[in-house]
């Protein structure tokens, strides 16, 4: 029965029902609401959000329930649908928090010999809370990267025993030439340090410590990673236990690698030819933390807008865009409140705004509108995460979702880039609509890889519960600045005003390409939600199956 209900689903999921294929909804096309998009309104809501009264917006904070009530009050004074059951437009999630004290310690223990490292100047913890405890000292294993790439054949953890273990392994991944090698200069997911925790997990490893090589350091400062790292770690309570993970100092790993036949040295020696082996280490660690945790809920905002189609109004199209940031952090130049103003109060406003662009008659699509702000993406996707868990309206008759992770603040564009729509039939939506306004499509460019790209926001947990999802974004054809200095001046924001204080509404921005994103949004939008033929996940692709599970339980 399984297989046979399998093979129905895929069926399904691969072509539109028969008949309705036949007999399409008489209700005719709205047109695309580009020109009601009003930049004025958008940024009122932007520089309110983003505004030092909100502090921030941190995930738990009275700052960021102010944020959340404000939504909430937009999405009633445009009339839509409120689907936080018995909380009107607010869905609570219920979160974990935890915070180090500087009492705690990481020991590494060579014989008689005991180096007790400080939090803050010789490691960060990725996790934080009683799960990370390592009270009495266990063995280490050095693997290298801790990369597990079979499509490269590449192993660290190859015929080495991990079990109850603290890994040691290198930030990045082996450094390449090679296109066909890790994509030689570019990034793979394989770099990334959740990947490398995962892959330990699953091998059985009791914790990881993550040594930053010198030339991590460089393009990244110590004092930048531990910024990241100052804020409360945030959690839901569904969430796999976390084991010990630790970022460390590469000047400060020595005495993990004494009377093991290496030393510090030989690893950067390794590391530069290319001949990274994995092998157990003498000395042993242990993680005796000290925290302040609390229980808590923050909302998700979510309300609805019915379609125009009776035949299609039981069908959705999702526009979500995540309202947290960092709330209160480490200050700098005496400013402690890190506003969010692109990251992403400008993305919160253009699903207001847009809310109040549909909300008219006139541009109503005919499928059903589900507007989502979403709280604890800066945690790793929590928000979104909770939504697909408790989803108000069923994910299996959700049809798309279009995900806004800021807006174009550099200069107007010409092109743009989906990510995440060469996963799905969103592609060709998005050809479409590219046409419709004179651009073209672009892909991401060199050193950027798709998958983590993808996985860097709210349109990855959507995507895992099977729903075709993407993140619009400008590319980089500029149309008065030229690529290289467009592309300069992106990479300048991203490494002086991104997760900083200075993300605020005082920055100077592009309002025309505020606008001009917010609108190719508008009519991306419009069209999916207008379509008769529901987006299909691409043969091969990772969510497929999450897809024919929603299905065949219509969840």
């Amino acid at each position: 029965m399984a297989r046979l209900l399998l093979f129905i689903m895929t069926l399904l999921v691969s072509s539109p029902p028969e008949d309705r294929a036949q007999f399409p909804s008489p209700v005719t096309v709205r047109p695309a609401p580009v020109d009601s998009v009003e930049v004025d309104s958008l940024w009122r809501h932007a520089a309110t959000l983003a505004g030092d009264a909100f502090e921030g917006r941190g995930t738990g904070t009275a700052g960021g329930m102010r944020a959340a009530r404000y939504i909430a009050a937009e999405f009633a004074r445009l009339g839509l649908r409120p689907l936080g059951a018995d909380t009107g437009y607010l869905m609570p999630v219920p979160m974990h928090a935890s915070r180090p004290r500087n009492a705690s310690q990481l020991v590494v223990h060579r014989g008689v010999s005991r180096d007790t490292l400080q939090l803050g100047e010789d490691y960060l913890l990725a996790k934080t809370g009683a799960q990370t405890l390592v009270p009495k000292p266990v063995r280490m294993v050095f693997v290298g990267y801790g990369i597990v790439a079979p499509e490269h054949d590449y192993n660290d953890y190859q015929n080495i025993d991990v079990t109850d273990a603290v890994v040691v392994y290198l930030s990045g991944e082996p450094d390449s030439d090679d296109d066909r090698y890790f994509s030689g200069r570019r990034s793979t997911i394989h770099s990334n340090p959740e990947m490398k925790q995962r892959i330990a997990f699953t091998r059985g490893a009791r914790g990881s410590i993550m040594l930053l090589l010198p030339r991590d350091e460089q393009s990244r400062t110590w004092q930048q990673w531990r910024r990241d790292y100052s804020f409360t770690d945030v959690s839901l309570p569904i969430s796999v236990p976390s084991h010990l993970n630790v970022v460390l100092r590469f000047d400060c790993a020595t005495p993990l690698f004494e009377d093991s036949g290496i030393v510090l040295d030989d690893v950067v020696r390794m590391d530069a030819e290319h001949r990274i082996r994995s092998l157990p280490l003498r000395a042993r660690v242990s993680f005796s933390g000290v925290f302040d945790e609390r229980e808590f809920t923050a909302p998700n905002v979510v309300g609805m807008l019915p379609g125009s189609d009776p035949l299609l109004e039981d069908s959705y199209l999702l526009l979500s865009a995540h309202y947290d940031h960092l709330g209160i952090g480490p200050a700098l130049r005496g400013d402690s409140i890190y506003n969010g103003l692109v990251d992403n109060a400008l993305g919160t406003a253009a699903v207001i705004e847009l809310a109040r662009v549909f909300s008219h008659a006139a541009f109503r699509p005919r499928r059903s509108l589900v507007f989502l702000l979403t709280t604890g993406e800066e945690h790793g996707l929590l928000g979104s995460r909770f939504y697909c868990a408790q989803p108000p309206v069923p994910l299996y008759r959700t049809i798309a979702n279009v995900n806004v992770d800021g807006l174009a603040v550099v200069d107007t564009f010409d092109d743009i880039v989906g990510i995440g729509s060469e996963y799905s039939s969103l592609r060709r939506h998005l050809e479409q609509t590219a046409s419709d306004l004179d651009l073209t499509v672009s892909d991401l460019p060199d050193g950027v890889a798709l998958l983590e790209a993808f996985s860097a926001s709210d349109q990855s947990a959507f995507a895992l519960a099977g729903i075709p999802s993407l993140l619009l974004m400008e590319g980089r054809a500029y149309r008065n600045l030229g690529p290289e200095e467009g592309f300069r001046r992106f990479v300048e924001w991203g490494s002086t005003r991104y997760h900083t204080p200075f993300d605020d509404a005082g920055q100077p921005v592009n309002r025309d390409a505020i606008a001009q994103h917010a609108r190719i949004i508008a009519a991306f939008v419009s069209r999916v939600a207008n379509t008769f033929e529901e987006p299909q996940w691409t043969s091969g692709s990772h969510f497929i199956n999450a897809r024919l599970q929603s299905l065949a339980e219509e969840r």
